[in-house]
């Protein structure tokens, strides 16, 4: 059964639509900047890929903001726009038979961070009465499932940097068991708050600047936040309503390293991309591109290199291989969406979106990872990975859709 990708949705540091975020990254703008949501003077992560421009009210009511941390409402602006831009009207008569899958990594830390700052800093014992449900890493799937009624089934898998990718494959799978037609999967997250930022730098992950993926003299990741949506429909229900096909969605590998909670495993990542290209029925030398996991870490990146030669073999000099995180900074659990939204608008446009502030050659590091301005290119396959902490892989493989 063939399925394919309908409709996009996201919002990020480098725009707050899809077609702001396609500009972005046809031009090569980060969106990554001195952080402004709390005072950063006594932090060494100074930096973080914030959402601009961005109010509330735009997109909701007082009395819907009441229930919505910033994670969740950023899901559902991309779901709204996936649904808007793949041209589905939901009705009684349909609504059972879409499905909701949309996973964050750490939910909720809006909430959390401010309740915990209330409960031990303030010394008030009193926490808003919709602190709970606001923070719950499933918040966001059930969200979207209100905002547009949709009824069939709803989850939202919770596995680090890997979860809004395994919403993906997931979406692929209910689609062709053939419990549902249409499948709205992705990611969100709203990790930005002093108490988040804090933990990740106890890491020492973390860049003091900006995110330099594959470069020489990089310094780490750097903290993004955002949502993205993708519509997945069968081919059949697509072409029944005569929806517009932005790229067919071909297969997806995932498997565990069960091994180091932190340190990534070259076989785990290997392992993934097989899986995934078998799955699509590929060979390696027909991909054009792949969107890296790309974190910019010392560790991820010669791994994730590494894993890339021995699944494309000879051809992997031949691909163009970039890190959009380069631009976004890492959105944990909302990355795998974010970047296969990138890996469609990709296919349908024609370029490789580039790896800003690459600064130069690591001797572990040894691809064409399109350094700092984006490519024209013809792609016809492309693959978009995520490894997580947890040594939880998933890689998803796209096509130019055919008839």
């Amino acid at each position: 059964m063939r399925i394919v990708v309908t409709g996009l949705g996201t919002i990020c540091a480098t725009g707050n639509n899809r077609k702001a975020f396609l500009q972005s990254l046809q031009e090569g703008h980060c969106g990554i900047n001195e952080t402004t949501s709390f005072d950063v003077k006594h932090f060494r992560a100074k930096t973080s890929g914030e959402v601009k421009n961005y109010q509330p009210s735009d997109y909701f009511d007082s009395k819907q903001l009441s229930t919505l941390d910033r994670f969740a409402q950023f899901a559902i602006i991309s779901a709204r726009e996936a649904i808007q831009d793949g041209q589905l009207i939901i009705t009684p008569d349909n609504a059972t038979r879409i499905a909701v899958i949309h996973g964050t990594g750490v939910g909720g830390q809006v909430t959390q961070d401010s309740s915990y700052y209330r409960f031990y800093g303030k010394g008030n014992h009193k926490l808003h009465p919709f602190t709970v449900p606001k923070l719950m890493p499933s918040a966001s799937a059930s969200q979207i499932s209100m905002d547009l009624g949709i009824q069939g089934p709803v989850f939202g898998p919770v596995s680090a940097c890997a979860s809004a990718s395994h919403a993906i494959a997931l979406g692929m799978m209910f689609l062709q068991s053939g419990q549902v037609d249409v499948a709205l999967v992705g990611g969100a997250e709203a990790p930005i708050t002093p108490g988040c930022v804090r933990a990740w730098e106890a890491m020492r992950v973390i860049s003091r600047d900006v995110c330099r993926p594959f470069s020489k003299d990089r310094g780490g990741m750097v903290i993004g936040e955002g949502a993205g949506t993708l519509m997945l429909e069968t081919l059949s229900h697509a072409q029944a309503r005569n929806a517009p096909i932005r790229s067919e969605y071909l297969g997806w590998g995932m498997c565990a390293d069960a091994g180091s909670l932190l340190k990534p495993d070259v076989n785990g990542a290997t392992r993934a991309m097989k899986a995934a290209l078998e799955q699509a029925q590929l060979q390696p030398d027909q991909l054009q591109y792949v969107n890296a996991h790309g974190t910019g870490t010392p560790q991820n990146d010669p791994t994730e290199t590494q894993a890339i030669h021995q699944v494309f073999g000879s051809h992997a000099d031949h691909l163009a291989v970039s890190s959009t995180k380069s631009m976004l900074g890492h959105t944990l659990g909302a990355s795998g969406a974010l970047e296969a939204v990138a890996t469609t608008l990709s296919i349908q446009h024609n370029f490789a979106p580039p790896t800003v502030g690459y600064l130069g050659l690591d001797p572990k590091c040894d691809l064409d990872y399109v350094p700092n301005t984006a490519r024209s290119l013809g792609i016809d396959y492309a693959m978009s990975n995520s490894f997580a902490f947890g040594g939880l892989n998933v890689a998803l493989v796209f096509g130019r859709y055919k008839m």
